[in-house]
């Protein structure tokens, strides 16, 4: 497969060039197709012990460009002096289970909250919810003692029969398609604080026979509530193996991006160009400002660990310096994208015709990128948010 992989793009004519190049832009030039089986249902345990596909050349004609090792190999990988940032959100338990007054049965998740308790959320069936409309949440899977202790904690007034939660819709949001809730709560209390009781976390809708506890979709350093879904290139990070790199002298930065419907959400248009992404609530403090410009002045590298920390770092740069920044963003990147802050990644591997496969590409090209991952499938790679990961060296770069 590597003596394939290295003859696909050799010896292009200038017609096959310009054809590419459309692709670039196309949205049917990230279609690939995945068996079933290699959607990975279970996360790797221990969690370093998933498969790590190393691209380490941009030159698809030269020996060694792709590696196949193991992700507890990264401090053997990366070069002292080298700094690792990674996305420190927290998934919360967005997914809440309710009732209509009629009793019909009600699915939520939570995206965003816009307001004081007043949130962003996906609702199935989303077309029969009006104006007006009121949703009974359930405690699903959780004792009538938690509810309990729930209740008096919140409602010490209410008799431990009538704890419910309830919220109401307001309006329909257009570029979601989902609706916003004005959740029922004493202004002293945050819908976060009750989440534990009334919501789950979400696992992606591919995993739909697992045995994972909600704990092994968190990153070990996951510290900010407020994603709806996991920055998954750093699930495969063990505290034993952040030791293990702080020793080789290969630093660790954070930065705070609450995973939302804009990774996840398909692109639709077949101009990729003219996508619009979803904004992100993002966060890169000074101190990690710091670290980055520190780490380039002595030779070092900046490693992205997750297409978040790259939407979030270079987010931060659009003026085209890095700065530190609070706030959101909707940045959208795709070949011909210019880079300013980072220079390798690690990634797991994504869906066809996501946003994320579009910004891989922008870092090493599209057709390489489906080759690789054509590599990645015959070498039975997992794939997805419970699967293996692929490190591209700055040196691949294109």
């Amino acid at each position: 497969m590597q003596e394939q992989l290295a003859k696909t793009n050799s010896h292009l004519t200038s017609k096959q060039k310009i054809e590419n190049s459309e692709l670039d832009l196309s949205l049917a030039g990230y279609d690939y197709e995945l068996p079933t089986e290699l959607i990975a249902q279970n996360p790797a345990v221990p969690r370093d012990s998933s498969r790590l596909l190393v691209v380490n050349s941009p030159n698809v004609d030269k020996d060694n460009t792709l590696q196949h090792r193991i992700f507890r190999d990264l401090p053997e990988i990366l070069r002292p002096g080298d700094l690792l940032v990674m996305n420190n959100t927290r998934v919360i338990p967005a997914r809440l289970y309710g009732e209509k007054l009629t009793g019909a049965e009600v699915e939520v998740l939570l995206l965003e909250e816009r307001q004081h308790n007043c949130w962003l959320a996906l609702v199935k069936p989303g077309k029969r919810f009006k104006h007006g409309s009121k949703i009974v949440f359930t405690a699903k899977g959780k004792t009538d003692g938690e509810i309990g202790r729930w209740g008096e904690k919140f409602h010490p007034t209410t008799p431990p029969p009538h704890h419910l939660l309830t919220a109401t819709v307001l309006e329909t949001d257009a570029a979601t398609g989902g609706r916003l809730l004005q959740f029922d709560l004493p202004e002293e209390v945050s819908l976060l604080q009750l989440l534990d009781v009334f919501g789950e976390v979400p696992l992606p809708p591919y995993i739909t026979n697992t045995e994972a506890q909600s704990e092994q979709y968190q990153t070990v350093y996951a510290q900010n509530p407020g994603a709806v879904a996991a920055p998954t290139a750093g699930l495969h990070f063990t505290p034993e193996l952040l030791e293990k790199l702080r020793q080789q002298n290969i630093n660790q930065a954070f930065v705070t991006l609450h995973v939302g419907v804009g990774t996840f959400r398909p692109v639709e248009v077949e101009n990729v160009t003219t996508h619009t992404m979803h904004e992100e609530w993002i966060e890169v403090p000074p101190s990690t400002v710091e670290q980055i410009r520190a780490t380039k002045a002595a030779g070092g590298r900046i490693i992205a660990v997750g297409t978040t920390v790259v939407r979030a770092l270079e987010g931060a740069a659009t003026t085209g310096e890095l700065q530190p920044f609070y706030g959101k963003t909707n940045l959208f990147i795709y070949p011909g994208y210019q880079w300013r802050v980072v220079e390798g990644m690690i990634t797991n591997f994504h869906l066809p015709r996501s946003s994320l496969l579009m910004l891989v590409s922008a870092l090493i090209g599209r057709q390489r990128l489906l080759n690789i991952y054509q590599e990645a499938i015959v070498s039975r790679y997992r794939f997805y948010s419970f699967g293996d990961a692929m490190l591209i060296l700055p040196e691949a770069r294109i």
